[in-house]
């Protein structure tokens, strides 16, 4: 295995992006400008030819790849910026963690916890380390918010609320990848909710318990199409979670009910301060929670912590066991609506047929026939 000590050009970092899809043109790439000289596309890899060289024309990339071993060897990146569908995340991070690479991947992670684990086992101390696109933490109020939980400004947390009510269309799953387990993961509890569940458990840390329902309703899929879940946290805080594709009105919405203050946030895809509101309870002063800054949530926020992280050669943020939270939940929640039963975070271990596969190796039987063919 290599080394892993590619050369840093002081604070500029070369990078490379794999997968030349939508998702990095409309997130990555404004998120990479936004950085100024700290970094320098050098390459873009992408398994159509076609589709890789029309992104490194219309962004101005010199070298453009469909293999990724080969942009590996020849350009020795930096970071790179994972930006395929769910089903290549492990084995493209993990052939950029053994080229000595520095990882930042598009959510889900990928599609297991035993998938999760196998990278980590791949990290080393300074660096490279594999981070993960949730970008729902790094909003100015987000950040507000986690130190007066931290240093106990709103008392403590008692009941939550977070839904993510989306809408994706029949034609949406047409994409052949989208809607299995053995491509995707999972449905909206993996490949939608997961970025409000992220922002809630870096807000309220470890769950203990999950009691959880899920259902094919309408959508084509082999995957759920909804779910529903009551999360108790170690804090003892008590949690409604809800992910849907079937919301016509769409809107993703947490609100945290502390001893002294509700907190709420209400948005689609990502949220500035005038998206939230604190509500402090009868008898205590509101004293201007909200931060005086003002930062969208974005790629472009995380981005800049990630590069900050890579400056001292130190973990990234949502890496790690920290990254690892939003798939414990996922997989506890799995694991509770298919089988019926209670789950525990402590339960989640190797020789879990959960831990390997989401639907626990096949067990998920959608509740219409008809509607998953």
């Amino acid at each position: 295995m290599p080394d892993g000590s590619n050369q840093y050009r002081g604070n500029q970092y070369r990078v490379a992006i794999v997968g030349a899809g939508g998702i990095a043109g409309h997130r990555h790439i404004p998120a990479i400008r936004a950085q100024g000289d700290r970094i320098e596309v050098v390459a873009v890899v992408d398994v159509d030819g076609d589709r890789a060289a029309a992104f490194a024309a219309e962004h101005g990339v010199a070298r453009h790849y469909t293999d990724l071993d080969a942009m590996l060897a020849a350009d020795r990146p930096d970071l790179a910026i994972v930006c395929t569908p769910p089903v290549a995340h492990h084995a493209g991070v993990r052939a950029c963690l053994e080229a000595g690479a520095w990882v930042w991947c598009e959510k889900p992670p990928v599609l297991s916890l035993a998938e999760y684990d196998a990278l980590a086992a791949l990290e080393r101390e300074g660096g490279p380390y594999a981070g993960y696109v949730f970008q729902h933490r790094f909003g100015s109020a987000a950040r507000r918010l986690r130190a007066q939980i931290a240093d106990g400004t709103l008392g403590r947390p008692l009941v939550g609320v977070c839904h993510t009510l989306w809408y994706r269309d029949h034609a949406y799953f047409e994409v052949p990848w989208r809607g299995k387990w053995e491509t995707e993961g999972g449905g909206p509890t993996m490949g939608h909710g997961i970025h409000q569940m992220d922002l809630m458990l870096s807000l309220l840390g470890d769950w203990r318990e999950v009691r959880a329902l899920m259902g094919t309703l309408d959508r084509r899929v082999e995957t759920e199409d909804v779910s529903l879940a009551a999360v108790r946290f170690e804090s003892g805080a008590l949690v409604s979670v809800v992910n849907s594709v079937l919301s016509p009105r769409e809107e993703s919405y947490l609100r945290f009910d502390f001893t002294d203050a509700t907190v709420e946030v209400s948005h689609l895809y990502g949220y500035g301060n005038s998206d939230w509101r604190w509500t402090p309870r009868k008898g205590v002063t509101d004293t201007g929670w909200l931060p005086t800054d003002d930062v969208d949530s974005s790629h472009t926020a995380q981005l800049t912590h990630y590069l900050d992280a890579m400056d001292r050669r130190e973990r990234p943020p949502a890496s790690g066991a920290d990254g690892r939270r939003s798939m414990e939940l996922i997989t506890g929640l799995y694991r509770s609506a298919i089988t019926g039963q209670p789950v525990l975070r402590t339960e989640l271990a190797p020789g879990d047929p959960f831990y390997d596969r989401l639907d626990g190796g096949g067990r998920y039987q959608p509740d219409s026939v008809e509607v998953a063919r």
